[in-house]
Formats: structure tokens, C-alpha cells, sequence
């Protein structure tokens, strides 16, 4: 059975989309069935795989307002082992069109039932907000990964995503974990991004990835040609930084079973 991590933070900018995309890619090419569900109307993690997010006709936005089911509007990527549900600016609107629905809430936990045992993980990238959206993903999932960026304002906004967290918990989904939290944007010349390291690694011990992300050009150009960062160069920091990441994942979870 796939287990399903959520990609989040309520903050821009801390790389989730970016994470999101290149663990999609790593675990894959590690051999692990992957799905990317694209849950953000803003559709990056689509469009950095090469998806054109103006095709309304195929996206989460079907599946949510009950057009489709999740077996129709996956599509393979060229990474191997790596399918994706895109997104759409559609997705905007499904907030408005579910607000009267009972159990809103669990509208994805439903339908994510149908394709669950054909991967081994099932990676939502989050809208940076905690709406509807974010939260139907966080219901749905077993798990949760959060991006923070190795900056002064690394914290801001922690505590608050940590308590939407823990109502989650509370009232939807007593089973949902922190996977862990991801630091992003390192540059080990900065005594800043040093400092942040140490004071999340002080204040949330285990749950902090040993696996760091350095500040990288070439994760910032991939998503401009489409591709994740292994397809775009397979040599670069970023590529080694991210293969890693699901190594140390894997690792965690197979240590579990």
C-alpha cells in the first residue's frame, strides 16, 4: 500500500514545489512507484515537469468536483517509475463549489482510495495556504513533509502550520505524522544559514532530515526547461542533494516495517 506525504507550508518561497518535484523524480529513479498529485491552482510542479497548465480538460480540479475519478487524468512523465495528476487554475474555484458539500474535507481521502495500492509513494505538492485544499491533503495523507528555507525568517509561520497540524490531528486525521522537516536553501559561506541550522536542529531534534538541500542555480533553472533537476543535469548538487533525500526516506520507512 503507497504511503501518501503531503509537501507543505503555508510560506512561499521555502522550496516545496521544488522538493516536491525533485524527491517525485529521486524516488523514482530509485526504482519507487511515484505519483505526484499537483494540488496548487498555481500549477508549478506541473509546468516544471513540462505539463501546460492550461489544460483545463485533465487535472486534480475533474477529480475533486466528481467530472472523473484519478485513474483518468494521471499521466506518465519522462522520469522513469513517475506519474502525475497536474493542476490547473480550475482548481481555484473548487474551494467555493465544495463549501456546501458534507465532509468536504475528506473529498480527496475518498477518491485517492482508487490508485492508492499502485504506488509505493504518493507525494502532494500544497498550495502555499492552509485552505480547503491543503487541508483535503492533509487529511488524506499519512504524512507530512515541511520545507523551510535556511533564512531569517525561517521559523516565521512554523508554529502556526504546527497547530494546523495538530487540529488536523485532532478533528480529521489522527494518523497523520511529521515525516520530518526539510532544511532548503543552504549556503554553507552564510553564518545565517548556519545559525538556522543549528536552532531547528535544537528545537525539533529527530524530526529535522540529516539530508540538507543547498542553494543551487541549477534547481532554479529546471523548472524553465520543464524538467526535474536528474533529467536536467544529472551531475549537479542539487541532483545529489535530492537523490539523498530519498535514500534517507526510503531508509526511514523501510526501518519502520
Amino acid at each position: 500500500m503507497g504511503k501518501i506525504i503531503s509537501i507543505a507550508n503555508q510560506k512561499g518561497g521555502v522550496g516545496k514545489t521544488t522538493t516536491s518535484v525533485n524527491l517525485s523524480a529521486s524516488l523514482g529513479i530509485l526504482e519507487k512507484k511515484v505519483l505526484l498529485i499537483d494540488a496548487d491552482p498555481q500549477a508549478n510542479a506541473s509546468s516544471g515537469l513540462g505539463f501546460d497548465p492550461n489544460d483545463k480538460d485533465l487535472s486534480l480540479y475533474q477529480v475533486l468536483s466528481n467530472s472523473m475519478n484519478f485513474s483518468e487524468v494521471i499521466k506518465n512523465t519522462e522520469t522513469p517509475n513517475l506519474d502525475i495528476v497536474q493542476s490547473s487554475i480550475d482548481l481555484v474555484g473548487i474551494e467555493i463549489e465544495l463549501v456546501d458539500e458534507n465532509d468536504r474535507e475528506y473529498k480527496l481521502k475518498e477518491k485517492i482510495k482508487e490508485i492508492k495500492d499502485l504506488y509505493d509513494y504518493i507525494i502532494i505538492d500544497c498550495a502555499p495556504s492552509l485552505g480547503l485544499i491543503t487541508l483535503n491533503a492533509l487529511t488524506s495523507s499519512d504524512s507530512i513533509i515541511i520545507p523551510i528555507q535556511c533564512e531569517y525568517f525561517a521559523l516565521e509561520g512554523l508554529g502556526k502550520l504546527l497547530n494546523t497540524i495538530k487540529s488536523v490531528q485532532k478533528i480529521h486525521n489522527e494518523d497523520l505524522d511529521i515525516e520530518g522537516i526539510l532544511l532548503t536553501m543552504f549556503d554553507s559561506r552564510l553564518r545565517l544559514s548556519n545559525q538556522v541550522v543549528e536552532e531547528v536542529k535544537k528545537h525539533f531534534g529527530d524530526i529535522v532530515f540529516n539530508t540538507i538541500i543547498q542553494r543551487n542555480i541549477k534547481l532554479g533553472e529546471a523548472p524553465g526547461f520543464g524538467k526535474d533537476i536528474i533529467n536536467y543535469d544529472v551531475t549537479s548538487k542539487g541532483t545529489k542533494n535530492y537523490l539523498s533525500m530519498a535514500n534517507e526516506l526510503i531508509k526511514m520507512n523501510e526501518d519502520v516495517q
